[in-house]
């Protein structure tokens, strides 16, 4: 059997066909847009409602930089 690897391709992360962060780096967001994108892309193969929730902290301080 072969093992996951939990620190490079954790399967929370690799369920489409490009990982989170390389999207991420590919636009240059900055640490809430990221944030924000990886919450809600891990959410429903990880932590459920709590990431959502994570990924609306983010959100919610992203908003603020607007006003």
């Amino acid at each position: 059997m072969k093992k996951q690897d939990l620190i490079n391709k954790p399967a929370h992360y690799t369920q489409g066909s490009i990982e989170p962060i390389d999207f991420i780096e590919s636009q240059n967001m900055n640490f809430l847009e990221g944030n924000i994108i990886k919450y809600t892309t891990r959410h429903k193969h990880k932590n459920g409602l709590e990431d959502l929730q994570k990924a609306r902290f983010y959100l919610d301080r992203l908003i603020k930089t607007y006003g």
